[in-house]
């Protein structure tokens, strides 16, 4: 894992400290703006380098998918699968350990309840490569983060409902090869005419899968669409330079050398990307039709979450449920 920006000790104290605190103080302005959360404690964040961040990453990700009835893997191939698998994972926490800004773990922290995180070099890191202001930058990073937070503690039945669709997608993978192998052809040629990552996955899965994927990249894009749109409603009374953070992130979202493009693909980056702009299109449409607690409607219940049809057409999910 890469190192992080050289900064001066002082520097990297009063890093710390903004991103500590800002936890709190940005759940406060997004309470603010969402409606969501009246009563609940304001938490501050915990503020960590990249190893930490890989470390609690991958406890999460345990925690997260040990429900799974995953396929049995025979002794014979169980080593090498076990040795690659740990090759691929090194480097997915690698590559994205030095990108990742900030998560909140909706399973983390020592009894599971949740846990914040910022990683505090890669923010510093992202700051003096966008040349703005770090106080502003800081707190727009929280902005995002503490939504999601919120989102998890202030909706009940949001983490049950997102481990539930987590477990029954990798359950579901196919007792054998022969759908794979089946569907290939038709996966190569399609890989001939598309660089969309999420698409070709999306081709790899049986019936049953693409279900519980479809509802997971639902329940995603409006989850990180949500976040965007707060993180930028919340305003410059609060982030003075947030217009032009908004404008160089985005840019910088889409920007990268080709190596860095192709790893983004692969690691399906690029299809999250697309998430943000996706979700956050939906979410300022309908706040605009029927206003922010109106648009709240999304959270009464796993069945008034959009659907991917109704997140590219938002009317559809108005009709459906605020209509």
């Amino acid at each position: 894992m890469q190192p992080g920006p050289v900064v001066s000790r002082a520097e990297a104290r009063r890093t710390v400290v903004l991103l500590r605190d800002g936890g709190a103080t940005a759940e406060g302005h997004v309470r603010e703006v969402t409606g969501l959360g009246a009563g609940l404690p304001l938490l501050p964040a915990d503020v960590v380098d990249r190893p930490a961040w890989a470390v609690a990453a991958t406890s999460g990700m345990a925690a997260l998918t040990s429900g799974a009835k995953l396929p049995t893997v025979p002794a014979a191939a169980r080593k090498f699968t076990s040795t690659t698998a740990g090759l691929q994972a090194g480097a997915v926490l690698s590559y994205l350990g030095s990108r990742v800004l900030g998560q909140y773990d909706p399973f983390g922290g020592a009894d599971g309840a949740g846990k914040l995180l910022l990683v505090a070099p890669n923010v510093v890191a992202a700051q003096q490569a966008l040349d703005v202001s770090l106080d502003d930058f800081t707190l727009w990073v929280c902005l995002h983060e503490a939504t999601h937070r919120l989102q998890f503690t202030a909706v009940p039945w949001l983490r049950d409902y997102f481990a539930s669709q987590v477990t029954e997608f990798l359950s579901a993978t196919e007792s054998t090869t022969m759908g794979i192998l089946e569907r290939l052809p038709g996966v190569i040629s399609q890989a001939r005419e598309t660089r969309d990552s999420l698409g070709l996955i999306e081709l790899l899965q049986g019936p049953e899968q693409r279900a519980y994927l479809d509802r997971l990249l639902a329940l995603t894009t409006l989850l990180e669409g949500h976040a965007d749109h707060v993180m930028d409603a919340v305003g410059p009374a609060v982030v003075p330079s947030v217009a032009t953070i908004r404008s160089r992130f985005t840019a910088r979202r889409r920007g990268g050398g080709l190596l860095d493009r192709i790893l983004r693909s692969l690691l399906g980056v690029e299809a999250k990307v697309r998430q943000y702009a996706v979700g956050a299109a939906f979410t300022r449409h309908v706040v605009g039709a029927v206003g922010m607690d109106g648009f709240n409607a999304v959270w009464t219940s796993p069945e008034t979450v959009p659907t991917r049809p109704e997140l590219a057409d938002p009317d559809l999910w108005l009709r459906r449920v605020a209509g």
